[in-house]
């Protein structure tokens, strides 16, 4: 397969709303929040556009590599507190829409097939900051950007899976001081901790997440689906229980051309071109 050169201008695939998704022609499937003046607060509505957007990069074989990022000053503020406060007494019947359409997203940017790398500037905050973060791939984090639990803060409990998914990232005592005391981690110190990928400066943040999502997209779609796959259901279980599903994978990967392509390309010297078979 030959890829269109990547400086072709992306097909808009949802143009407006609160979440936006275009295609790039090398198959990078771009997510963005799209709620600016809230800081890409998590309501309803935001919460319905994403996973509406994620279910659409699901079913679409074209995608490689998928980059999400948010618009204006901030990646995610988290939940929408002003929207939330609104609610009054009904605020639980919000909470529990919000919190399934919230675990909807995460569970599907874990199970999506194609690499997911998320471009964070401002700050990641709250179930649909941390959440977003945890359940990616790879993060690629501006050096000016700040990290916040904040569940505790207004008297709530982690959500989107971060209490799982952030132990695994940084190790249990430092889970429990994020989520229980809730400090700015800066994004040196998220780096340190392993929460995220990777520290660029400010003014290389898109460009930077861009070209590890065409990294990624250039790789070969089976091997990276499995291997992330493997990855997300390893979480919980011992060494020897996943040892027979790695075997079995390896083994059905083994007889596809892209690995005839890449044992190849290592022999001859030159980079593998993958085809996704």
């Amino acid at each position: 397969m030959n890829h269109p050169a990547p400086n072709l201008p992306p097909e808009a695939l949802v143009a407006q709303g609160p979440a936006l998704l275009e295609l790039h022609a090398d198959g990078v499937a771009h997510i963005r929040l799209n709620r600016p003046e809230a800081a890409n607060g998590l309501n309803i509505e935001l919460l319905k556009a994403l996973h509406e957007v994620v279910m659409q990069v699901h079913g679409d074989g074209r995608v490689r590599a998928v980059l999400i990022t948010g618009e204006g000053k901030n990646f995610c503020a988290g939940g929408d507190v002003h929207t939330f406060l609104s609610k009054g007494e009904d605020l639980p019947n919000y909470i529990r829409v919000a919190t399934v359409y919230l675990q909807l997203i995460a569970a599907g940017l874990m199970r999506l097939n194609p690499p997911v790398v998320s471009a964070v500037q401002g700050f990641a905050a709250g179930g649909g900051g941390m959440g977003l973060v945890c359940s990616s791939d790879f993060v690629v984090a501006a050096e000016s950007a700040k990290f916040l639990a904040g569940a505790t803060r207004v008297a709530m409990v982690p959500d989107a899976g971060v209490s799982v998914t952030l132990t695994q990232l940084v190790g249990l005592r430092r889970a429990t001081e994020i989520l229980m005391l809730n400090p700015v981690i800066t994004a040196p110190e998220a780096r340190e901790m392993g929460l995220i990928t990777r520290v660029v400066p400010d003014e290389r943040l898109a460009e930077e997440a861009l070209a590890l999502a065409r990294q990624l997209a250039a790789g070969a779609p089976a091997a990276l689906a499995n291997t992330k796959r493997l990855l997300w259901s390893g979480i919980g279980q011992g060494v020897e229980a996943v040892m027979p599903e790695e075997n079995q994978t390896q083994a059905v990967l083994s007889g596809m051309a892209d690995a005839r392509e890449g044992l190849t390309a290592v022999i001859e010297k030159r980079a593998p071109r993958f085809v996704g078979r």
